[in-house]
């Protein structure tokens, strides 16, 4: 039986670590406090039609991917930690940068969020592939991607929380205020880490794949985009703070099924069992939308799948290839989240019924996909 149970490692979290994982959590909030609140302000205050919004909110995604093939160049000729805080403080300034221009066009706003994307995609890449794997044992590097990523996860339902709350309580402008704000703790923390010098390399090439995208796991990148989508569009209609708190509820009973429920359960029980949990929530809001349980169901459900997808994408990588493996994750998880929040507006144009079956036709299909051909790509194609 192929099982997998992720060792927990105590001397892992130490101080340097521990900065890490926290400028990862603030880094993710920053982005995903925008993703409930920004839409209103845009269509309210700024006067962008639906469509134009989900445009906007779309293109996030595609900004993402676009430093990929100049990581790997960036990180070995520059200091790996400068290069990471510089994106970060992009990042900064760009969801700061509409509060001081005076009148907005939606060109001005997709431009905004593609170079949005583009700081936070290469943030994420240094963080994930390089400076993570810097702060730990080669034999706790499993483990070290595994709790980077539940940071990145909780930020799922902090982020929206705290911007609900903000944007009621005081205006949007505080949530852009407080997201800068996250970047620049987040980028103090990593300062605060050392990392050592390392000579760059005489021959560098300035595009690759490296640290950027695993060419090899690109079936696993195509099962994993739908049930992302889908998230992504249930993300795109109204929901309350008491909906985000329900969902931290989620991920961590996420998180505790994963340490006893499936400790030593066949490889294929998680996503499997992830992804009808998520079918399960859609249903829920379909048939039962008041009902609490829909929030803890999808993060739970989102927890489990995200969980095992990523060690799934680790176990495909060769030994120098755990960075870029990562990467890959990351980046297919925001592509996804992007694109669904994108299309639930340009599409559904806050159609409820519509969203969540076109949700639920993602996410039956992406469990059929793996049931009946990812899971055995997988076990001829996996190296660990």
């Amino acid at each position: 039986m192929n099982t997998q149970n992720t060792t927990v490692h105590l001397r892992l979290w130490h101080r340097n670590f521990w900065m890490i994982v926290i400028a990862n959590l603030l880094l993710c909030m920053s982005v995903t406090m925008l993703i409930p609140t920004l839409p209103l302000w845009m269509l309210y205050k700024e006067g962008l039609t639906i469509a134009e919004t989900g445009i906007a909110m779309g293109i996030f995604g595609i900004g993402v991917f676009l430093p990929g093939f100049v990581c790997s160049y960036l990180v070995q000729h520059y200091r790996r930690n400068l290069v990471c805080v510089w994106a970060i403080l992009l990042l900064a300034s760009t969801i700061l940068f509409p509060l001081y221009v005076g009148q907005t066009s939606p060109v001005f706003f997709y431009s905004i969020r593609m170079a949005q994307g583009v700081a936070f995609g290469l943030a994420q890449m240094v963080l994930a592939s390089t400076l993570i794997i810097d702060t730990c044992d080669s034999s706790q590097r499993t483990e070290a991607n595994h709790s980077t990523s539940w940071f990145g996860r909780f930020a799922l339902s902090l982020g929206p929380l705290v911007g609900l709350l903000i944007y009621e309580v005081v205006n949007m402008e505080m949530v852009l205020f407080v997201a800068s704000g996250c970047c620049i703790v987040a980028s103090c923390l990593i300062l605060a880490v050392h990392f050592p010098f390392r000579v760059p390399s005489d021959h560098l090439n300035k595009f690759s794949l490296d640290r950027f995208l695993l060419v090899k796991g690109w079936p696993l990148l195509v099962n994993m985009l739908p049930v992302m989508i889908a998230v992504g569009i249930v993300f795109s209609l109204p929901h309350t703070i008491y909906f985000y708190a329900l969902m931290m509820v989620g991920f961590l009973l996420a998180l505790l099924a994963q340490r006893y429920v499936f400790a030593d359960a066949d490889l294929k029980s998680e996503i499997i069992s992830g992804l009808v949990l998520l079918i399960s929530a859609i249903l829920t809001m379909l048939f039962s939308p008041s009902s609490p349980l829909c929030a803890p169901l999808m993060a739970l459900g989102l927890g489990i799948v995200g969980a095992r997808f990523l060690l799934f994408f680790i176990k495909l990588s060769k030994h120098c290839q755990r960075g870029t493996a990562q990467s890959t994750f990351l980046l297919g998880w925001e592509l996804g989240l992007s694109l669904g929040v994108g299309a639930g507006y340009l599409y559904f144009e806050g159609d409820k019924y519509s969203s969540l079956e076109c949700s639920l036709g993602l996410l039956v299909v992406s469990l059929v996909l793996y049931v009946l051909f990812i899971h055995k790509w997988f076990i001829t194609n996996k190296n660990r």
